[in-house]
């Protein structure tokens, strides 16, 4: 079963140093980045196929970019595809198959008796800021190390779209996605979905950001938090006392001027903390009352979670 390497990759750069700072002038992407990346590649923890292909090393603008990039197509092999292709980091793509195999897969089983044929994304690499907000610190979109899942196709051909599905309490479908949502909360360590915020009323944004580790684990953002009956147990205090709150560490260009950061051109297809987690075990579905499954015709609602109009993801 896949597991996420995520602490694996945590504790192996653990002892190396996290400074990102480079040569004046000449600024660098914080070196933590490229160690995990590193990390990952030279203890195989993905495979180069037909279906993940890696990619010529991208170096900027400023310091976006990925030091082993993989244009992803296809998980598990081939058996479950994406919508388009995409350029990922190392590290994301194991965990991406942990949360499909762990959490997706199941509520999936359980719910509709089909498995999970394709999913839908929005995007993955792309040099841009938080939520595209001139000014802001850089998105992990801008380091490959993110996703924006907007859906899933079933092997029976039904779809499941956050924006349509998400707001139709006590329907197989919501269940399904806040299921899914809250299975992401134990493998990445930033899950950002309907109600977090006006900039995710219709996806999930999963990423490997280094928030820190606690006593009780890495250090997780996950918005909304999962009801209670979905938390997953929290790990086992390590006997330490527990961790401060830190602010997050800024990843910004020190030789760019002090001017709002542009917004740079997507090319996610072109090829160049709460801490929560799975989803109920699937015997504790089985004798429930279930709620209705929706009629393919039913009309589509897309209208925001919010009155304020969103501009894009994390």
């Amino acid at each position: 079963m896949a597991r996420s390497v995520w602490p694996y990759l945590l504790s192996g750069v653990a002892l190396i140093s996290l400074s990102g700072c480079g040569w004046i002038g000449r600024a660098q992407r914080p070196a933590w980045r490229t160690q995990a990346e590193n990390y990952c590649v030279e203890r195989g923890f993905v495979k180069p196929s037909a279906f993940v292909e890696p990619v010529a090393e991208i170096d900027g603008p400023g310091i976006c970019g990925l030091t082993h990039p993989f244009k992803v197509s296809a998980l598990f092999d081939g058996r479950i595809p994406l919508n388009k292709p995409l350029i990922l980091d190392c590290p994301m793509i194991p965990t991406l198959e942990a949360w499909v195999e762990d959490a997706v897969q199941p509520a999936a089983q359980a719910r509709f008796g089909a498995g999970i044929a394709e999913l839908d994304a929005f995007g993955s690499y792309s040099c841009r800021s938080v939520d595209n907000i001139a000014g802001a610190q850089l998105s992990e979109h801008a380091f490959g190390n993110a996703i924006d899942i907007s859906g899933f196709k079933l092997t029976d051909g039904r779809e499941i779209n956050i924006v349509r599905d998400w707001k139709k309490a006590g329907t197989e479908e919501a269940n399904f996605l806040r299921e899914a949502h809250a299975g992401a909360c134990s493998k990445f360590t930033t899950i950002l979905g309907p109600g977090a915020d006006v900039f995710h009323y219709n996806h999930f944004h999963l990423d490997l950001a280094m928030h820190g580790s606690t006593n009780t684990g890495p250090r997780r953002i996950c918005r909304p938090a999962p009801p209670p009956e979905l938390a997953p147990p929290r790990y086992k205090p390590d006997g330490l006392p527990p961790a401060p709150d830190i602010e997050e560490p800024l990843d910004v260009s020190k030789a760019q001027p002090r001017t709002p950061m542009p917004r740079f051109a997507a090319s996610s297809s072109d090829g160049t903390g709460l801490e929560v987690g799975l989803p109920p075990a699937l015997e504790l579905h089985a004798n429930r009352s279930y709620a209705p499954v929706l009629p393919e015709e039913t009309e589509v609602d897309a209208t925001p979670t919010s009155s304020i109009r969103p501009r894009s993801g994390r």
